[in-house]
């Protein structure tokens, strides 16, 4: 029995240990550890969000208006760049140790951002937060994988993973809070004492197991770094996030600064792809990888998923508050159900693959769900009422939720053990990426369908002035018998936004379709019976012992 429990573990289908697997399963430790991860994840998600609200204020205290674009780019551009540095990192040391290291760099990150001096200052704070963040965002779910035992492991996948639900629609919340009743400078803060407890935790409840991991020499660990490789991958993401960032609002589109970036990223990239093919298990996301379906097809849902996550987040609020006249708080208060819906079915859909035994199905379900509900919200009107937008935020983010932390199982039951860390931070990368890219889309998107909108309707209106007076601030432009119309003008803008959402999620199916149906079921047998037979060889070795004395099981 003992032998076959190895020889299965250690195919690629079947790898739910890992090497440094831990045991947190008390929950004397399992409480602390899921506690520390939650605050953790929380903490990075909200600062891709939080500083929205504040950057006005920002602008104004450093005098620092060009610098807009580089207060969010700064933190997705090292975020980005460094997630797969980091699973390397986690496939050659103790993930408690990588986490730490990554939880202090943000820190630190965090504290320069809080006490910046200038504009500059304060970018390369955020720089250094997104360095120590990409860490995290991967750190957090590896650890949940290598510490939880695979039989409940869904449903703490699923608490983990809804952080960032609660983080999308929190951040704005306690951004504008913090800049109106304390300081701009609170946003960064905030991250200070949450980091400390969740470092605090990690140290004492996490064990280290570093005697578990096998790895090479320094000179083999360097090689599979793929450093060549590397830097063409942080080419390519800084030129596309800056092209995409900058383009239609520091630069036009058809400028020759933002087609140079354009090309500059693919040549980059395609150079990437080419090392890759050629490093082969070598490479910063190796060959085999690359080969396994189960993985491709888990990254094209996520990063689906999550791009129509982030183009709701960032444009339903424009749309209460423009459409429906409400504050920046009474927005937040409305997307509510967004963040109950998401939350609660994530932990629903973790609790169902674990009784069932499988995640693909649950990843179908959600592609289904999320499409119609994003569908219907595309549908809004002016008119809607609260029945209509409550509805269609609970229906698309349930559909989020079942499905959406169930992707990151793949890597623990679909590639081999030694594979769990770079896969894990292979499928963050690549939603964070998708949500970098399909923002300034919607952006994009917002900007021209609203001023063709308004110059359809309203022809005789400075369109500039609306334009740049804001989601609530245009009203003060409008005489009472032309503001009906520029509400139709911004509704059909956003709702065409909002097909981006939809196109995504719809997009999201073709992931599960490919991917295998593997059973959770074979694997927490295994579990269960690696753990008797170990028991039991104990139990024969005690008794073997000429002055051993009987030891009775649990």
């Amino acid at each position: 029995m003992k032998a076959h429990v190895s020889e299965s573990m250690s195919t690629s289908t079947d790898g739910a240990a890992d090497p440094e697997s831990t045991d947190v399963a008390s929950l004397g430790r399992l409480i602390p550890v899921t506690l520390a991860l939650c605050t953790t994840l929380f903490c990075v998600s909200l600062d891709s969000t939080i500083i929205a609200t504040a950057i006005p204020k920002i602008t104004t205290y450093f005098d620092s208006l060009d610098d807009v674009a580089w207060y969010g780019s700064s933190y997705l551009f090292t975020t980005c760049a460094m997630q797969l540095i980091f699973g390397k990192l986690y496939t050659f040391y103790p993930s408690k140790w990588v986490f730490l290291a990554g939880l202090l760099i943000f820190e630190i990150g965090s504290l320069i951002c809080a006490v910046a001096p200038n504009s500059n200052a304060l970018i390369i704070g955020r720089c250094i937060a997104g360095l120590g963040g990409a860490g995290l965002l991967a750190g957090c779910l590896i650890i949940v994988a290598t510490a939880v035992p695979l039989r409940i492991r869904p449903i703490y996948m699923g608490l983990v993973s809804s952080m960032h639900a609660v983080a999308s629609v929190a951040g704005p919340l306690m951004g504008g809070a913090l800049t109106d009743h304390l300081s701009w400078r609170w946003c960064f803060y905030i991250n200070l004492p949450f980091g400390g407890l969740a470092m605090a935790f990690i140290v004492i409840f996490l064990p280290s197991n570093a005697e578990g991991i096998q790895r090479p020499d320094w000179k083999g660990q360097l090689r599979q770094f793929d450093l060549p490789g590397t830097i063409f991958l942080i080419l390519s993401i800084i030129c596309l996030i800056f092209a995409l960032q900058s383009g239609g609002s520091l630069y036009s589109w058809d400028s020759a600064r933002i087609i140079a970036l354009f090309v500059v990223s693919g040549v980059t990239f395609v150079t990437f792809l080419g090392i890759q093919v050629w490093q082969k298990d070598q490479a910063t996301i190796p060959i085999r990888l690359m080969k396994n379906r189960n993985v491709w097809g888990a990254a094209w849902y996520g990063s689906c998923i999550s791009s129509t996550t982030f183009v709701f987040t960032y444009y339903l609020p424009i749309w209460f508050q423009a459409i429906k006249d409400k504050s920046a708080t009474d927005s937040g208060i409305a997307n509510l159900p967004s963040l109950i819906s998401m939350v609660l079915f994530a932990i629903i859909g973790g609790i169902l693959a674990s009784v069932v035994g499988y995640y693909t199905p649950f990843l179908l379900i959600s592609s289904v769900i999320t499409s119609i509900g994003a569908g219907l919200l595309s549908t809004l009107k002016v008119d809607s009422t609260i029945g209509y937008w409550f509805g269609y935020q609970v229906l698309m983010c349930a559909g989020v939720g079942v499905g959406a932390q169930n992707a990151v199982l793949v890597a623990s039951v679909a590639v081999a053990p030694a594979d769990l860390a770079i896969t894990t931070s292979i499928l963050t990368f690549v939603q964070t990426l998708s949500s970098a890219i399909f923002l300034p889309i919607g952006q994009s998107i917002f900007q021209n369908q609203l001023s063709a909108n308004m110059i359809s309707l309203l022809p005789d209106v400075d369109i500039a002035l609306i334009m740049h007076s804001g989601a609530t601030g245009f009203r003060d432009y409008l005489e009472p018998n032309q503001l009906s119309l520029a509400l139709q003008a911004y509704n059909k803008a956003l709702c065409q936004t909002f097909y981006v959402g939809v196109a995504t999620a719809a997009l999201s199916i073709l992931g599960p379709i490919f991917m295998e149906w593997l059973s959770l079921k074979p694997q927490v047998k295994m579990e269960k019976e690696g753990d008797e037979s170990s028991e039991d060889s104990i139990n024969e070795a005690v008794q073997n012992k000429p002055d051993a004395k009987p030891t009775e099981k649990a």
